[in-house]
């Protein structure tokens, strides 16, 4: 059955509205729900470098509308171990290198490395010599259980033939550990931490209290590639008591920004916008700019972080609000289906409704062809079966309608007809 071209046109419009209507819906699933206002962030221990830095990014995102929650830990195996479990809320963290892999953590990834951690070995300043057998019975501070302090101090004494049946291994906190380690309670405290910590600092600067250096730091961090040798110059600590006395050898893993794959892009920018911001200063052990980098340490880069690092925030981001941006980002996303659909459609409508009104007018003169073309042969009964038909298709084309604009055609297909006729008469009177 041949579907009439009025309904034909209307079912066109409807498919491409029905298209228009998918592409949107598509596009509203794939940008997903706006940015969330709160964000959990797993910290450290109170006092620590995580917990400052924490306080940091809370101030930066808060211009944003973006209401950044510190959630306190015991270190960077905690913050993974939260960041791992969805229950926990928890979508942003600190981590040093070396606690996880992709393996381990496949929904977590990297917004970039963001800072060296030292690894400190303070000890009192009574035990003297180099070979760590001397620490054999003393008491050592290697961090709380969930801390970062503890798996590195934890390998570092095992690959040293120390282990709890030979030294006294306890669970303290840094700042904890250094107010003992300086009364003589313990014998040694080791510690990941950044150079600008009050304890280090503390540590440093005390006569009682010597830092151990990594003769074998090349040998470190040639089995342990996410560690790295610095060296802290002589006198750094205090120059008036030249502490210390010499240079020292030290490894450091760099403690990267760790977010669940599900965070928000937006929030993810905004948060490589905040270390830009944070840890791009110059440092004891880096140089201006060096952080946050690029860096693919345990886990992988975000693609929101490739992107940053390659040409930075979004356009949008750059010079409007945050809120404003991600609307006005969402929006131009949604023309793209829409201006592709729509803007073909709305450009052929005119030649496409034309040629409708212009075929209803030119199917009748197609009949009236037909009929021309059989008045060259008719004779007696037929020119009278001729007429019939050209009376008929008179009474059709006198119900046409059509816009003033196509009505010219009208006219010409009804003088038309007209010729036909007169031709029609003179056969008849002939015959």
């Amino acid at each position: 059955m041949r579907i009439p071209l009025e309904r034909r046109i209307r079912l066109f419009y409807a498919v491409a509205g029905a298209l228009i209507l998918a592409a949107v819906l598509t596009t509203v699933v794939w940008l997903g729900p706006l940015p969330p206002r709160v964000v959990l962030m797993s910290t450290g221990a109170r006092g620590s470098d995580y917990q400052a830095l924490g306080e940091r990014y809370r101030v930066i995102l808060k211009r944003s509308g973006i209401d950044l929650k510190l959630v306190p830990s015991a270190g960077g195996v905690e913050n993974l171990q939260r960041l791992n479990d969805r229950r926990t809320g928890v979508s942003v963290g600190f981590a040093q290198g070396g606690l996880t892999s992709e393996q381990r953590s496949p929904e977590l990834e990297s917004l970039g490395t963001v800072f060296y951690e030292p690894f400190w070995f303070f000890r009192r300043d009574t035990l003297s010599g180099t070979r760590l057998d001397i620490l054999a019975g003393k008491k050592l501070s290697i961090g709380p259980e969930g801390g970062g302090t503890h798996v590195l101090a934890l390998l570092f004494l095992t690959l040293n033939g120390l282990d709890s049946s030979v030294a006294q291994l306890l669970p303290m906190a840094q700042d904890e550990a250094g107010e003992a380690l300086l009364r003589g309670e313990i014998d040694g405290a080791l510690m990941v931490s950044s150079w600008e910590t009050p304890v280090v600092r503390r540590l440093l600067a005390s006569p009682a209290v010597d830092l151990v250096s990594f003769p074998r730091a090349d040998a470190y961090v040639a089995l342990y590639p996410y560690l790295n040798k610095l060296t802290l110059p002589t006198g750094v600590g205090s120059m008036a008591l030249n502490r210390p006395p010499a240079d020292v050898n030290l490894v450091a893993p760099k403690a990267s920004l760790i977010v669940r794959r599900d965070l928000h892009p937006a929030i993810q920018f905004l948060l490589l916008e905040a270390a830009s911001e944070i840890h791009s200063a110059p440092d004891l052990f880096q140089r201006s700019g060096q952080f946050p980098a690029p860096e693919h340490v345990d886990l992988p880069l975000s693609a929101q972080a490739s992107q940053f690092y390659r040409s930075g925030p979004p356009f949008l981001q750059r010079y409007l609000p945050f809120w404003l941006a991600v609307l006005a980002s969402g929006l131009l996303v949604l023309l793209i289906p829409i201006v592709g659909i729509a803007y073909p459609l709305l450009r052929g409508a005119p030649a496409l409704y034309g040629w409708s009104m212009r075929r209803r007018i030119f199917r009748l003169y197609g009949e009236l062809k037909f009929i021309e073309a059989e008045l060259e042969t008719a004779t007696g009964t037929a020119t009278e079966h001729l007429k019939e038909r050209l009376d008929r298709l008179e009474d059709r084309a006198g119900h046409v309608r059509v816009p003033n604009a196509f009505a010219h055609f009208l006219y010409q297909l009804r003088n038309h007809i007209q010729l036909v006729r007169a031709r029609l008469a003179r056969a008849s009177s002939s015959g």
